[in-house]
């Protein structure tokens, strides 16, 4: 709304610097300090009304981790702090006369509130399973199925609509529409709605430490941020020799205000943590991130971008496959790890909160350097 205004008072006005907005690198600056802002600003007092409504984190006491007992009195549904400050700063800078404007707020709106109403149900209603796996799957796949049909349908997507990126290879693009164009979409909406879905519960299994998902998460965000602004770009997408996608580098705001929302959530989120952000932020922060991949066909790289989250989750699968198994076989269930997803193991190896945090954020930054190189390592 800031970037039209701007706009018009440039066009009527013509004052001096006003033209610097119209340059995708100025609003995403302003967009990124817009979010810290609001973040740390609104942040305390949300803070403050979340303890006020006694709104507290459910710690399960089976879950065999006495370091976690002491988080019982903290606050969650923080998530709320993070959608506030990227949604806000994505709609005051982002143009939105643009379809990606809107298709990304929709996700992370609408995830959110699936989250919302789990931790409602988890918190207010002191039930401790939350809202059901079902429900939550059938909210991840209606946001799914709007964002395929949209990227596939809409007119100013149809020449590349099924294309996605396959890292490491030059001049090697994926095509979906395996049966033709006009049925592209049999598979390529549902991959949609897998990716979302997907890197929406990752997000969920990896926030399970202080700061672990918020660090990760800004990250990730940076690194899209960086393709969603080269792939918007004639210049740069044909040096690199990628998709141009036009109109796709406005993404690159909502990246910064993610980014932004997430290091000023981080502020209060850091061990010791004073607010959780609870499935409210991990349900939309996580399908924020996938749906941002599938709009710049970057999908194949996010268990690299994203590596923590596809380990977190791996490591889960791993974990139940191999205890049903010799469940059955053996009539005893053995485990590869200690507890799962894998952060709790190190935490069961005596690994302080931490230190884990510390290195899987180290991690997470190789990963996104790895990411990028692959822009040049084809």
């Amino acid at each position: 709304m800031l970037y039209h205004l701007i706009d018009l008072l440039d066009d009527m006005f013509n004052p001096p610097g006003f033209g610097a907005f119209d340059f995708i690198t100025t609003r995403t600056a302003f967009a990124a300090v817009t979010a810290l802002f609001i973040s740390l600003l609104i942040g305390k007092k949300i803070i403050t009304w979340l303890q006020k409504m006694q709104l507290k984190e459910v710690i399960r006491e089976d879950i065999g981790l006495d370091s976690h007992l002491s988080k019982a009195n903290t606050p969650t549904m923080g998530g709320v702090i993070i959608i506030l400050a990227t949604v806000i700063p994505t709609l005051l800078w982002m143009d939105l006369t643009n379809i990606y404007t809107w298709m990304i707020v929709f996700v992370m709106l609408v995830l959110g509130g699936v989250g919302f109403i789990d931790d409602y149900i988890k918190v207010v209603k002191k039930n401790k399973s939350g809202l059901h796996g079902w429900f939550k799957i059938c909210g991840q796949v209606v946001v799914g199925l709007v964002i395929g049909a949209t990227l596939f349908f809409w007119p100013a997507f149809e020449s590349f609509n099924t294309l996605s990126t396959v890292p490491f290879l030059k001049d090697v693009n994926i095509d979906y529409a395996i049966f033709g164009p006009e049925w592209g979409w049999v598979i390529y909406i549902p991959v949609v709605v897998f990716v979302i879905t997907a890197v929406s519960n990752a997000a969920n299994l990896t926030d399970g430490l202080d700061g672990l998902l918020t660090g990760t998460s800004a990250i990730a965000g940076t690194i899209l941020g960086i393709f969603a602004y080269v792939s918007g770009r004639v210049d740069f997408s044909s040096f690199l020799n990628i998709m141009y996608l036009p109109g796709s580098g406005e993404l690159t705001i909502f990246a910064a205000s993610l980014v932004g929302g997430c290091l000023g959530f981080l502020w209060y989120n850091s061990h010791p943590a004073s607010v959780f952000m609870g499935d409210t932020g991990s349900l939309a922060i996580g399908g924020a991130l996938g749906a941002l991949a599938l709009m710049i066909h970057k999908e194949l790289l996010l268990p690299i971008i994203c590596g923590i989250f596809f380990v977190e989750t791996l490591s889960v699968i791993i974990q139940t496959t191999y205890f049903k198994y010799t469940k059955k076989k053996y009539g005893e269930g053995k485990r590869v790890f200690l507890m799962t997803p894998i952060h709790h193991h190190f935490e069961k190896k005596g690994w302080h909160e931490s230190k884990i945090v510390a290195r899987f954020w180290i991690i997470a930054i190789l990963l996104a350097i790895l990411s990028l190189l692959t822009l040049k390592l084809r």
